[in-house]
């Protein structure tokens, strides 16, 4: 599996990850066996949330890790109710304790919420500190936000904006990835085959994604992830 550095961290990371959305759908033994055929692939960076399956899925993905955590990069995300000084400290305890593990690689906040940003920020910090996290990042922030965190944390802090990002659905492009790109942030973009959305064969997308794919010897799900990787800071 080829890999890239996970923005200004250095971390190498492999270029395709594992999401864990829904995942406690397909009954516990399927998963576990889904992601361990996942890192068996050489996906190992895993993401996962506390809000996936109110828990469940960490729950899932701790036990699939296993043994070979070391192996792992591995990403969690806080709630936005949550994410309070205290809340943020507390949720992460929680997180650790599902996924059988004394620390994240990254700890995001999941989306903008009501709290105050320095208060989340701040409790990533302590983490930080605490060696229970070593990287924090945030989920779906524009580029606005993106400033607002910059502001808050000052320079080479915000290590990740994981954002919506799929052939149908680039709005990033205009402002967000060039934001991280400026400033080392990786880009994690989630649902790139579009949640559903993929282009029918019988579209004029479709039929376009074939036709390349065909000429690469390549699946147009395979030309899809392509596209999207062609920026290093995705």
């Amino acid at each position: 599996m080829r890999r890239r550095p996970f923005g200004w961290t250095g971390v190498q990371v492999p270029v395709v990850g594992q999401g864990t959305w829904y995942m406690e759908r397909d009954g516990r033994a399927r998963a576990v066996a889904a992601l361990r055929a996942g890192l068996e692939a050489g996906m190992t960076h895993i993401d996962t949330a506390e809000m996936y399956g109110n828990g469940r899925v960490e729950e899932i993905v701790g036990e699939a890790i296993g043994d070979r955590r070391r192996e792992v990069f591995l990403v969690s995300k806080v709630l936005p109710h949550n994410a309070s000084f205290a809340g943020v400290l507390r949720a992460c305890e929680g997180s650790l304790r599902r996924l059988r593990t004394d620390h994240l690689d990254v700890y995001l906040l999941h989306w903008p919420g009501s709290h105050p940003l320095e208060e989340t920020i701040r409790a990533f910090e302590r983490l930080v500190e605490e060696g229970k996290i070593r990287f924090w990042g945030v989920s779906n922030f524009d580029a606005g936000e993106l400033d607002e965190a910059l502001g808050i944390a000052g320079p080479r802090r915000l290590a990740c904006n994981q954002v919506f990002y799929h052939l149908k659905e680039r709005a990033i492009e205009h402002a967000v990835i060039p934001w991280c790109e400026v400033h080392t942030t990786a880009v994690a973009g989630y649902s790139p085959f579009g949640s559903g959305s993929f282009p029918s064969p019988a579209s004029v997308g479709g039929r376009v994604l074939q036709e390349i794919a065909a000429a690469r010897g390549a699946t147009p799900h395979q030309v899809a992830l392509a596209f999207l990787l062609r920026r290093d800071a995705v």
